[in-house]
């Protein structure tokens, strides 16, 4: 990669899943990355992996639902790593409950976290991007945002916001040089992913959803990684306000 190509790139919810994923393939693509979560050993594991390999990662703890953490966590990411090229708005909770079941409180954290965190991180990475003349920001959706999905009525409204969110910002932003995408990934194996299919019910029905996938398999965290790494990438500038399903063939 070309020395200008070196790009801070700040990944939310870095530390594990497809977060982990991604921060490992920026580091190995030449990024400097910037791994912000709120689980701090598990961030700072990951960084100091990427360290041992050879690469430039630093940890920082933020609950990106909080103005405050990410203001200092992104300042101090650019005082070490130089100014924010690359955002990976990642970070995400769910709950799986049915819709008559959910709490206040229960749907406003998702919101908080699923919403108010990619705004506050877009926000507060978006003076250098417009400084330079040059960004990419990359969302990440889900698939129960295209079709929806049992249960998750609050994280699935969420992700909707997530993309009308990217579309919105791709108006706003693309004349400044600063392209937004996002990715709508289907079951991705990630520890997350593993909390929500205990229990033999919704294994089998996890089972039977997956077996009507043109690729019956749960997804890896490195294939999402990799779709990240092209909207990042120096040659994408003509592309933006995308919505990019990684899904085995669940919805086109």
């Amino acid at each position: 990669m070309a020395e200008h190509a070196k790009r801070c790139a700040v990944v939310t919810g870095g530390g594990s899943g497809i977060g982990e994923g991604v921060s490992r393939r920026f580091a190995r693509d030449g990024h400097k990355v910037a791994i912000l979560d709120i689980d701090s050993d598990n961030a700072e594991r990951v960084a100091a992996e990427i360290r041992s390999a050879g690469g430039v990662a630093q940890a920082y703890r933020a609950d990106v639902s909080m103005r405050a953490d990410m203001e200092a966590a992104i300042g101090a990411a650019r005082a070490a790593l130089g100014p924010v090229g690359i955002l990976v708005n990642n970070a995400a909770i769910e709950a799986f409950t049915p819709f008559d079941e959910v709490d206040d409180a229960a749907w406003e954290r998702i919101m908080a976290v699923n919403v108010r965190g990619p705004y506050l991180a877009v926000q507060t990475v978006l003076p250098d991007m417009q400084e330079a003349g040059w960004g990419r920001i990359v969302n990440i959706a889900s698939l129960a945002a295209q079709i929806g999905a049992m249960n998750m009525s609050a994280y699935s409204t969420s992700k909707g916001g997530i993309v009308a969110f990217t579309r919105t910002l791709a108006v706003e932003l693309g004349p400044k040089g600063i392209t937004v995408n996002a990715i709508a990934p289907s079951f991705i194996d990630t520890p997350m992913a593993r909390r929500a299919i205990t229990g033999d019910d919704f294994t089998k029905q996890f089972e039977a959803i997956l077996a009507g996938y043109p690729i019956a398999r749960m997804g890896r965290p490195d294939e999402i990684a990799a779709a990240c790494a092209y909207f990042a990438a120096e040659d994408a500038g003509y592309t933006t306000g995308q919505l990019l399903g990684v899904n085995g063939g669940a919805a086109f």
